[in-house]
């Protein structure tokens, strides 16, 4: 039986409700480096405090430097191809693809001849804070942002570029 000061301190914590969300719909982020779109579909913010999960669009001729971060992360290719870099090893991708990063693992994306559109998930989440912090909502002006203060804000997130 729970007493009244447990009942009292779940009911200013709810639990999280389930939600269904389209394919354009989430927080919606325009990335600093190449001005592709980001939808941040489940995240702490969101309800669930053990994973995030969004989609990142890398249009042609961009990519994502090689890094790593103490979190699992996986990859689902939506649409497009391009190539995955794991610990200096690089592998095609394309969609209907699946990629699988562990923690502390060198990883970078390219997308030379076409668009590359990521579903990623990352246990436990961080890299919708980084998105969050470097990235600009629609209509807004892009975050001029230095080489050294993506840096800053991606350690805070546990991130390392190489």
């Amino acid at each position: 039986m729970q007493n009244s000061k447990e009942i009292e301190a779940k009911s200013h914590n709810p639990m999280p409700q389930g939600y269904v969300l389209g394919a354009g719909e989430g927080e919606h982020l325009i990335h600093f480096r190449d001005d592709g779109n980001i939808f941040i579909k489940v995240d702490p913010v969101k309800g669930s405090n053990n994973f995030a999960l969004g989609t990142q669009q890398l249009p042609k001729g961009s990519g994502i430097p090689v890094h790593r971060h103490p979190n699992d992360e996986a990859f689902y290719v939506l649409e497009g191809s391009g190539s995955v870099t794991l610990n200096d090893m690089r592998h095609s991708c394309e969609r209907g693809g699946t990629i699988f990063i562990p923690k502390n693992m060198w990883h970078g994306f390219s997308s030379p001849d076409q668009e590359l559109v990521l579903l990623w998930i990352m246990v436990p989440p961080g890299l919708d804070g980084f998105f969050r912090e470097t990235c600009s909502r629609p209509g807004e002006p892009r975050k001029e942002l230095t080489r050294e203060q993506i840096n800053t804000i991606a350690l805070k997130y546990g991130v390392e570029f190489r």
